[in-house]
């Protein structure tokens, strides 16, 4: 049996797991989503189920994948073989999410290197520009391909020599590059009154829907529902602290939300512009926004090559528990997996590149083929993932493995284990349930 690689330390595996789960979440659809659902009213929701169930549940898969060190559906299927099917969901979702995240990516690198070249600053309306993009069929899959490729080949190097490596260096530059941007953005005049819009609280625009979206969002920012973190941890030595690092993890995603957040809405409301944009924001209101500072197209290079980098590293995690399951952590079965996996993975997501353009009339409950992937992923998939999880930890795992993987042997320790698996096995299905159901209008909302 080819032996489990790790990663060399608990900083390196840290960095991973921050950069997946801080991605396209926190940085291009928490903006967006908070502009649309009352600011200041949805980070404060999203903050609480960030708390009360996104780290109970990251603590849940961390457990998973360390007491197995296997990949996610061995994983399952090592701890009760009937359950198995919990990770072949994760790996199907995260198949689907990657299909159309790809396409984002694809954007993203369009516009990076059209800002480099200086096409972004020398057109007038930003808005033609971003529907000239991805409406055109062969810009849309064009970028989508160099972003799967771009993924394909970190995550054909393998953990250390690949993932590692690559996040590194890209999650330093990408606190580095924020402070950068957010310094610019709050000595902007009439700066403020973007922070009070993101920190202060507007209950009358959070509805039913902003809800769920809040309890979908912490699922889409931590990469959980997917077993993701059942992959990553399974390459974590057994002398690391799983309740520090999941901490540590969730601290950094909730301070990138806020940092992606004070970037973004001063800078919007100090220009005059509307924070409730959607999808567009960051490629349509942004640019404008950028434009009008003394080298501001500097500055969005700048925003650009954070919003990349995190985009790349979420997609290294999302692309890396597909291969891990079907190399089975083979070095010699590894590099080829990656390259058939992403490259069925852009092959499946070409019609949502293009469904903003040639597919842009086939809908699906007034959906589009991209907004339906997004919606049923982020919104459904990903919270029933998590609903299995919670069920299965206290339902399948041996209490003493969890012992043995959370505790000291303190006394505090057993009374945090004795209070995580109280939170885990009532609290965290029954506020998914709910959430759930008041979505429907069970409740009459």
């Amino acid at each position: 049996m080819a032996q489990q690689e790790q990663w060399t330390s608990k900083l390196t595996f840290i960095l991973a797991a921050a950069g997946s789960a801080i991605g396209l979440g926190a940085i291009w659809k928490f903006p967006y989503v908070a502009g649309t659902s009352g600011g200041g009213a949805f980070f404060l929701v999203f903050l609480l189920f960030t708390l009360l169930v996104g780290f109970p549940l990251l603590l849940a898969e961390f457990v998973i994948g360390r007491s197995t060190q296997k990949e996610a559906i061995s994983a399952y299927r090592s701890i009760a073989p009937g359950w198995s099917f919990i990770g072949r969901i994760g790996v199907f979702t995260a198949f689907i999410l990657l299909s159309f995240y790809s396409v984002i990516g694809g954007w993203i690198l369009l516009y990076f290197g059209a800002s480099i070249t200086g096409y972004v600053s020398s057109v007038d309306n930003y808005e033609q520009l971003f529907g000239t993009i991805i409406s055109n069929p062969w810009t849309a899959v064009g970028s989508q391909l160099a972003f799967i490729l771009l993924t394909i080949f970190v995550v054909s190097k393998g953990v250390k020599a690949g993932i590692e490596k690559a996040s590194k260096w890209m999650m330093p530059a990408l606190f580095v590059l924020f402070i950068v941007l957010i310094a610019r953005s709050l000595t902007l005049d009439g700066a403020m009154e973007g922070v009070r819009f993101f920190l202060q609280p507007d209950f009358s625009k959070l509805t039913s829907e902003g809800v769920l979206f809040a309890l979908g969002q912490s699922f889409f920012s931590l990469s959980l529902g997917v077993s993701v973190m059942v992959t990553y941890s399974s390459y974590l030595s057994k002398t690391e602290s799983l309740t520090r690092s999941a901490a540590s993890i969730v601290f950094m995603n909730i301070f990138i939300t806020v940092l992606a957040g004070l970037a973004i809405f001063p800078a919007v409301f100090s220009l005059g512009f509307e924070p409730t944009e959607g999808p567009g924001l960051l490629f349509i209101v942004l640019p404008s926004v950028f434009a009008e500072m003394p080298g501001g197209m500097i500055f969005f290079v700048v925003f650009l090559a954070l919003f990349l980098f995190a985009t790349l590293t979420s997609a290294f995690s999302l692309l890396e528990i597909i291969v891990a399951s079907v190399s089975k952590n083979s070095g010699e079965r590894r590099s080829k997996a990656a390259w058939i996996v992403g490259l069925t993975i852009f092959v499946v997501g070409i019609p949502s590149a293009l469904s903003n353009g040639l597919l842009a009339d086939v809908t699906l409950f007034d959906k589009t083929i991209f907004d339906l992937l997004d919606y049923l992923v982020s919104n459904i998939m990903l919270p029933i993932g998590a609903l299995l999880i919670s069920i299965f930890v206290p339902l399948k795992m041996k209490r003493e493995v969890l012992i043995a993987e959370l505790t000291d042997g303190s006394s505090r320790g057993k009374k945090f284990l004795a209070l995580w698996l109280l939170i885990l096995k009532y609290f965290v299905p029954v506020l998914i349930l709910i959430v759930f159901l008041d979505a429907l209008g069970v409740f009459g909302g």
